[in-house]
This record gives C-alpha cells, structure tokens and sequence, in this order.
C-alpha cells in the first residue's frame, strides 16, 4: 500500500504539506515523516484513497507539533542570540504566493484548523479529535482563520498547484451566490 500511496499520490501530499509548511524542502520532510509514523503503526488500509487521507491528517497534526517546536527553539535561540533565524521561501508566483503567506501568517492551530476544515473537507468533530481540540475551539480557530484570510486576501480564487485550489470569499452576499 505504501508503494502505491507514494506512486499515485506523492505530489498531492505534497501540495497539502506546503500549505502548512515554511518551504518545499520542509513539506518533504513533513511528508516523509507523516507516512513514516503511518505505515511504522501498522496501520491497514483498503485502499489508496484511504491511505492519502490518513496521511494528510497525519501531515497538518504534524506541522502543529513542528510549529510549537519551532516557536519554541525560536524563542530559546532569542534569548541567546540577536539574530534572527531565517525562513525559507517556497517557489510561487502570484496570487499563490500570496495564498501561501496568508496561510503561513496565521497561527498554527488557525492554519491547521483552515486547512483541514475547507481543504481536506475534514468534519468540525473530526478536526477537533485530530487536533486534540474541543469543537467550538475549532469552530473558533476555523472562524478566526478564514476571516484573517479574507481579511488579507479578499475575494479571490487561487489555485495553489494542480492538485490545490483555494476560493475566500469576502463578503455573505457573494458567499450566498
């Protein structure tokens, strides 16, 4: 399963996994990791489908531990150190770029919340087990999320790759439409 899984479905894990990471580079990483701790579990699955879902859960779960890692060594190293650590950039143009940043800007459980909720179509229920979060936490975090995307984008469509398309729309009347 696991070799049909990386055949089929490679890119579109990574296509999830830049949305929530600071580079290309760390989405492989995010990747890899999420389908190391999935089949290292044993984990059975019927099918492809099943699989990627999984591990795009896996991915977003993953990317809130690395986040609070991150802000963590971040603030270790400011104590330390005047200089800032530098991020990396993933490779976009346009509109993309600009979903990405937007995505990034937000706070970890925010952009996993985001992600999970209007990317993955993963349930309010489902989200909060995944995040270890109760149901209005992530009704809240989804809440805040969309409305600093809005906020910073407005009304617009992207389509972050092939695999990715992003639609904010920014007022109820075109919601409605």
């Amino acid at each position: 399963m696991l070799d049909a899984l990386v055949r089929e479905r490679y890119p579109r894990l990574i296509a999830r996994a830049v949305l929530v990471t600071a580079t290309h580079a760390d989405a492989e990483d995010l990747v890899q990791d999420a389908l190391v701790a999935t089949f290292a579990s044993r984990a059975r699955f019927t099918h492809v489908a099943a699989a990627e879902q999984y591990v795009r859960r896996v991915i977003v779960t993953r990317s809130v531990d690395r986040a609070r890692t991150a802000q963590a060594e971040r603030r270790a190293l400011a104590r330390t150190s005047a200089r800032p650590v530098p991020t990396g950039e993933v490779e976009l143009q346009g509109l993309e770029r600009d979903v990405v940043a937007a995505l990034r800007d937000l706070p970890p459980r925010q952009r996993a919340c985001v992600v999970l909720r209007h990317l993955d179509d993963v349930s309010v229920t489902e989200t909060a087990r995944l995040l270890g979060l109760s149901e209005g936490a992530v009704k809240r975090y989804t809440a805040e999320g969309s409305a600093r995307l809005q906020q910073r984008l407005g009304a617009t469509t992207a389509v972050v790759d092939q695999h990715v398309r992003v639609e904010l729309v920014g007022t109820e009347e075109a919601r409605r439409d």
